[in-house]
Parts: C-alpha cells; structure tokens; sequence
C-alpha cells in the first residue's frame, strides 16, 4: 500500500509547528516530512521537537543541504536522534539549492562528487565504521561515533536530474522526489535510479520512492494550486493538466490520487500544502481520513 504522509513546510512559525504536528498525529497519519530552506527553520532542531511532542509519527527530512554540514555533525545527530526516538528518524540528504549555497559560502563545484563522497561516508558512520577518507569535499581522520545508530538508519536521496538520479540509485537507501517530476516524470525516473542501481548491484535491495506532491481541500483548493505550481513554473492551465501534479478534493478524491500515484511506482505520497491555505488543520483532517481509506481499501 502507497502511504499518505503529510509535509509541514519550512515556512510555517516556529510556534505553529508542534500544534500542527500533534493534530497528524492524532489523524492517524503516520509520518510527517519537513525540509530545510534557507533561512527558515532547520530540519533537525524541528525534527527533534516534533519527536519529543508526539508518541508514534515517523519524521521525515528531505533534505538537508550536504553543502552546508559536515558529514561527521550530520551523523552525530543523525545517531543522536535516532538514539532518543528509535526508528522515527528518516533523514534524507541533498545538494541543496545552489543559489543559497553560494549564498553561504557552501557551494560546492561538482555537487555530485560531493553526494558521493558524503553518502558514502554517512552510511559507514551510521553503521559504527571507524572512517578515514580524504576525498575532494569530504575528508576524515579515525572517525567513529560514540553513539552510532543500534540499527541501520536509511538515508534517502534527493535527485531531479537523470545524473542525480542515477547517483541516488547508487548510493542512497530511497529516493525523494520533488512535486516538479508528478506522474508523467515518474517513468524516467525510475529508469534512471534502476541505471543507478544496477551499476552498484543493488537492485534486489528496498529502495522506497517517497514523492512530494502539492495538495489541498476546500472549494478554492484547484485556484491555489494552479497558482502557485504556475507560479513554480509547472504548466497546470486545466484540471487535466493539474491533476498530474496536484492532489484536491475530499479524502476519497485524495485517496484515489495516492493510487495513482502508488501504480506509478511511488511508495509515498507527502502531500504538501499551499503556502497560502487558509486552514491547515481541515486539510490534516482530511489527510488523516484519506488515509485510512488506504488503509481499509
């Protein structure tokens, strides 16, 4: 069964985001995903609160930026939180926007060189290697954590483009796919990562593809989507056309796109909300009885 989780954007206050995560909760949604934009909130401070507020809610990040963290400070907090919150933590790593990296100075060059080494060096940290490594972007001297993870943690991918694809295939345990591909990028896709998977001899391994999908409930709902996906440069001018990258309606219309988008080959469907909707709480209701239409189906 394709899940249904439920995305609390970077741009939501601070102050709303443990009230908007204790009502998933309490809807029966089982996992909530954040990302880090610059410079709004960061992905593992929230992560560790929404965790430490709720009892059951799996956390998803997708992603964090590996220019903007080194590989040793991501793995400590990676085992950190995964220590506290066994098995709630899935944190997936990226290249970052590079416009905003530049902005910090973090650039890297060959952003997947970079995704490469800092993959590589991520998993052996978190599976309690002690790493020496001395790569183009990534070096380590007898590094071990104290505390690594007591299972394995997995550490999706984000990846647009057929290289970045083909990388995520080889070295990630999943993939995170931003609402940009919808359905009618998802076979390209999938033919990409399966290139990448092949090449590392990995294609009997679990490989989860979570998609990020933008969504909405209400009777304005198909207005703030098609503006704000057009405004994204997504041509969505019909409904046809938006509903290959958008998500609308009631729980039952909600739930039938997640199956769409589960034949398609996506394991989870994280819905994203609009920047401009009027009233999270509704659409998270509606989420959570989507939800267990899938469920029950």
């Amino acid at each position: 069964m394709t899940s249904l989780a439920y995305i609390i954007r970077p741009s939501t206050p601070p102050s709303r985001i443990i009230p908007l995560a204790r009502a998933v909760e309490s809807a029966g949604i089982e996992e909530i995903w954040l990302w880090e934009d610059c410079f709004q909130t960061g992905g593992i401070s929230t992560a560790s609160a929404i965790l430490s507020a709720t009892e059951r809610v799996r956390v998803g990040i997708g992603v964090l930026p590996t220019p903007l963290r080194n590989v040793a400070l991501t793995a400590m907090e990676i085992g950190g939180v995964d220590g506290m919150f066994p098995g709630r933590l899935v944190p997936g790593i990226g290249h970052g926007v590079q416009p905003w990296m530049a902005q910090v100075g973090a650039r890297a060059a060959s952003p997947l060189t970079l995704m490469r080494e800092y993959s590589t060096a991520l998993r052996a940290l978190l599976a309690g290697e002690r790493v020496t490594t001395s790569g183009r972007y990534v070096s380590l001297d007898d590094v071990a954590l104290d505390w690594p993870p007591a299972r394995p943690v997995p550490v999706p991918v984000a990846a647009t483009g057929p290289k970045s694809l083909r990388l995520a295939g080889e070295v990630g345990d999943g993939v995170v796919l931003e609402g940009s591909v919808g359905l009618p990028g998802l076979p390209a896709v999938h033919e990409r990562l399966a290139e990448g998977r092949a090449a590392a001899g990995r294609l009997e391994a679990s490989f989860p593809v979570i998609q990020f999908v933008s969504g909405g409930t209400g009777p304005d709902a198909a207005g703030r989507l098609r503006a704000e996906l057009t405004a994204w440069g997504t041509d969505v001018a019909d409904d046809a056309a938006l509903a290959q990258y958008a998500l609308w309606g009631d729980a039952q219309a909600l739930a039938d796109g997640v199956r769409r988008y589960g034949a398609a080959g996506v394991d989870t469907v994280a819905l994203q909300p609009t920047e401009d909707d009027p009233d999270l709480e509704r659409l998270i209701s509606v989420v959570g009885a989507a939800q267990e239409l899938l469920r029950t189906a």
